[in-house]
């Protein structure tokens, strides 16, 4: 009987253990734009406090659900969410802006492009480099996935959506490539002389290059003077009754020590 008790007290103290773990661990899922600053956000946040983040990279679409479902803690979403995605008790928080910079190969000599010329060449309409300026050769177009969060804010941003039978659909040319995520993006882009890709301004490297739209240029200080045109909000979802930890998580991001890391990243801080 003794030992059934001892027994029976271990087994209880190891799950109050665990359950005050699982009380500490914050889950957040989604845009996967947002994923890369909210894992530095997250790491730091967790050396700081000893609470565990943890991040998933799913798509701001799956974000979105992830918040109203209430199966990830925060969901992120790289582009405005629509009235129609939202339940009644879900908060919207920005904690950055971003630009979409639209990107070439380093072989590429066009150093610039209009929003109308990239619109077209996103339509289909214009399929070879020497109509804007370049050298000939076909314009490999490179889009995102139907989930991405950036391609919706770039539809969005640049009109390419088209109504059939009284639905929206992408005007992007179906010959486009399709990218999982920046990292693919930017490997397709690198590795192809005559592509074109967009991705989020905050993962340009020198593996590719960004160019100048309607002569802006891709920078935080052109986003923040409102001169650089292709430009959406980093955004976090929350059930209004959300825990307390997410809660203090998603307030420390907005803090200073939070946005100074989001403008080390490369994105644009909103304090």
């Amino acid at each position: 009987m003794k030992k059934f008790v001892a027994c029976a007290l271990a087994l209880a103290s190891v799950m109050t253990a665990s359950n005050a773990i699982a009380k500490e661990t914050i889950t957040v899922s989604g845009s996967t734009s947002v994923t890369g600053v909210m894992e530095v956000l997250a790491e730091t946040y967790s050396n700081k406090t000893g609470i565990s983040v943890e991040v998933q990279g799913t798509g701001s679409s799956a974000g979105i659900r992830a918040a109203n479902e209430g199966t990830s803690m925060l969901g992120m979403s790289s582009r405005n969410v629509k009235d129609s995605e939202k339940r009644a008790g879900l908060i919207e928080t920005v904690i950055a802006n971003d630009g979409i910079a639209v990107a070439v190969n380093n072989n590429n000599a066009i150093e610039q492009l209009t929003m109308a010329q990239i619109t077209a060449i996103y339509k289909g309409e214009i399929t070879n480099w020497k109509e804007v300026g370049g050298k000939p050769g076909p314009i490999v177009v490179v889009t995102r996935d139907t989930a991405s969060g950036t391609r919706g804010a770039f539809e969005s941003i640049m009109k390419l959506k088209r109504e059939i039978n009284g639905m929206k659909v992408s005007a992007i040319t179906p010959r486009a490539q399709v990218g999982n995520g920046n990292g693919m993006v930017k490997t397709m882009v690198a590795n192809n002389p005559n592509a074109i890709g967009y991705i989020s301004l905050g993962s340009v490297d020198q593996s590719l290059r960004a160019l100048n739209v309607d002569g802006a240029t891709p920078s935080v200080a052109a986003i923040k003077a409102g001169q650089y045109p292709i430009a959406r909000p980093f955004i976090l979802l929350a059930d209004e009754k959300a825990p307390k930890n997410a809660v203090d998580f998603t307030n420390w991001i907005l803090s200073d020590e939070g946005q100074k890391i989001v403008t080390k990243k490369g994105y644009v801080a909103i304090n």
